[in-house]
């Protein structure tokens, strides 16, 4: 067996076997195939797709070229919840607190941003001190403790999808659903949980573009759920516009603390707080409704504001010194009409063209650096009006891009719902 023939296998729209995958995936971790032939194996995946039995194994070899994390010790139920990511897309951040101050634990292991979109692990970093490493002891103790915990992916826990993640993000093979299934269910299993519900973006603004898409990856992913026991629940999400006002990483996590507080965009907040009631319904046993009274009240009172600031203390993060660029620019308005589009792909292009993002796997972000909209689709807007902030630190100055992301017109044209489907 050699990786030669394993890609042209591919190459050539056949099915490869498990031993092969393993083979290959196994040999890349092990260091024993290089990152040029894997890239090209993860380029035929993307043009020729898997068959079930394929991406079943993939997650399995995935799966088991590490440790899994046993969640016993963590008293109760334990939830966890993904998304397939998108421009704007902040929800963990208030997400895991607001759970956490319900009395739902959540354990989370999250991921750094790929292609276009913001990663959670780099969104928490823009807070200065916050730790986003810890061992598995200290991981137990702080989700028993005060209900929450997110860090990065460890070293030792499905390695084989860390490498490869880390390597579609710069070879253009993001956008397959075999590899995007294979991903998020591979480190859900082996990270613990029992009840996760997934936010599968769906638009020009994220990895799945159509809603046939967004069925196919939601279906598989619930398949492999239920071969390892898991349920799984799947809310497609409108990413057709950015999620939020807020395009960056230090940016994000400043409307993420304005959320909790009560006061954030209604988008954002109406997304939280459903992801939020199905897993707290989940892992209760109780109703929808009562589940949404819960995470409603717990904003209002300040419980939810409150335990993230806990836990941000619980991981040496300090909120009071997140900084954001002092070059700021307003970007005005060609003329009067409705905000009928926003181009969430070419935001999120921009945002990590200025340093927001990475083009290389080991670019350095600049977490001060984004854009923040000043008006949503459906808006009125006058020309001269502002449309948007941009914070920038390069000099390349990129405000006609950002003028040229919004369509405005002169009625306001169909808008999209943000919730599109929930399958189960």
């Amino acid at each position: 067996m050699n990786i030669i023939d394993i890609i042209n296998k591919k190459r050539l729209g056949l099915e490869l076997t498990y031993e092969e995958i393993s083979y290959a995936i196994m040999g890349f971790v092990n260091e024993e195939i290089p990152d040029y032939q894997i890239s090209s194996l993860l380029m035929a995946i993307v043009l020729n797709g898997m068959s079930d039995k394929e991406t079943f194994d993939l997650t399995e070899v995935m799966l088991n070229s590490g440790e899994k994390i046993s969640l016993n010790k963590v008293e109760g139920n334990v939830v966890d919840k993904h998304s397939t990511g998108g421009v704007g897309d902040k929800v963990t951040l208030v997400l895991a607190p607001l759970l956490a101050s319900c009395g739902t634990k959540i354990a989370k292991m999250s991921g750094r941003g790929l292609g276009f979109t913001g990663g959670t692990i780099d969104k928490l970093e823009s807070i200065p001190g916050f730790e986003t490493t810890m061992n598995f002891d200290e991981f137990i103790n702080q989700v028993n403790s005060i209900g929450v915990a997110v860090i990065g992916q460890m070293n030792n826990l499905v390695p084989a999808d860390k490498k490869i993640y880390a390597l579609r993000d710069v070879t253009g093979t993001v956008e397959s659903i075999p590899l995007i299934a294979s991903s998020i269910m591979s480190k859900k299993i082996a990270s613990g949980a029992d009840k996760i519900v997934i936010d599968v973006k769906v638009g020009n603004g994220a990895l799945i573009n159509t809603i046939d898409k967004a069925r196919e990856l939601s279906k598989m992913m619930i398949k492999i759920g239920k071969k390892y026991n898991k349920e799984v629940v799947c809310i497609l999400s409108d990413m057709n516009s950015p999620l939020g006002n807020s395009i960056g990483n230090a940016l994000e996590v400043i409307e993420c603390i304005e959320t909790l507080k009560g006061n954030g965009p209604k988008d954002l907040t109406g997304l939280v707080i459903l992801l939020a009631s199905y897993l707290i319904s989940m892992d209760k046993g109780v109703s929808l409704d009562d589940a949404k009274l819960m995470t409603i009240q717990s904003i209002r009172n300040g419980n939810a504001y409150n335990k993230f600031v806990e836990f941000v203390n619980a991981q040496k993060g300090n909120i009071n010194e997140i900084k954001v660029s002092d070059k700021v620019f307003s970007i005005k308005s060609p003329k009067t009409g409705f905000i009928c589009e926003i181009d969430a792909l070419a935001l999120g292009n921009i945002v990590k063209k200025i340093g927001g993002g990475r083009i290389n796997k080991k670019d350095k972000i600049d977490y001060t650096v984004g854009v923040v909209l000043s008006k949503k689709i459906g808006d009125y807007v006058v020309e001269n009006e502002e449309l948007a902030k941009v914070y920038l630190n390069k000099k390349d100055l990129v405000l006609n891009e950002i003028i040229n992301c919004f369509k405005i017109e002169n009625s306001v044209g169909k808008i999209n719902p943000l919730i599109k489907e929930i399958i189960k």
